[in-house]
Order: C-alpha cells, then structure tokens, then sequence
C-alpha cells in the first residue's frame, strides 16, 4: 500500500508561483512513473505532468512551459513547480504513482489533495 500526502497549495495571484510537494511512503518502487493531476470545480480530474523512471517529463499544451514536475528519490518526494500561474489553473491537485507505457496509468490511491487558487 502506498500513501500520498500533498502539500503546498494556496490562494495567489495570477502571474504568481507556487511548489507543491507529495510525500510519498510505502511500496513505492513497484511505479515505474509518477504524475500530478488536478481537478477544477464540476470538472473531471486531468493530467497535468508525468515524470516517467526512463522517460522523458510530459505535460499538456495547457502547462508546458509554466510547470515543472520533479522528485527527490532519497526523500521519496514529488514536487510540482508552477509560474506564471492563471486562474484556470485553480484545483484540487493530486499526486499519483503508477505505470507509464506510451501513456500514464495511475494505480496508487488518491489523497487528500491540496488547494490551489488562482485570483485574476
């Protein structure tokens, strides 16, 4: 079983930045690629970066060039580096651990998530 604590979000301004973090515990070797998603109101969860184990980072039009997903292997720790943020960028964000073949397939629960807001 693996755990996911996610941590960082709040309320900014557009144009400002923010870091979220996911701490992860648990059988976290069996992933082979780990993910942030979000999920705005009335909205279905979506993808928003991938950082495969032997593959290059995804992300979609929507945040490439403004996130930046990352981990620290010896803290078993994600992060997510956001700039530039917009008010469409306001969500839940969540982490995940799971496969990557061509696509991401989370297979790890979800947590709590963490707020993030963004004022116009």
């Amino acid at each position: 079983q693996v755990q996911l604590v996610e941590s960082g979000g709040g309320l900014v301004q557009a144009g400002e930045s923010l870091r979220l973090s996911c701490a992860a515990s648990g059988n976290t070797h069996i992933f082979n690629a780990w993910a942030w998603y979000r999920q705005a109101p009335g909205k279905q969860r979506e993808l928003v970066a991938t950082i495969p184990t032997l593959d290059d980072t995804n992300y979609p039009p929507s945040v490439k060039g403004r996130f930046t997903i990352s981990r620290d292997n010896a803290k078993n720790t994600l992060y997510l580096q956001m700039i530039n943020l917009k008010p469409e960028d306001t969500g839940v964000y969540y982490c995940s651990g799971g496969w990557y073949s061509r696509t991401y397939h989370p297979q790890s629960s979800w947590g709590q998530g963490t707020q993030v807001t963004v004022s116009s």
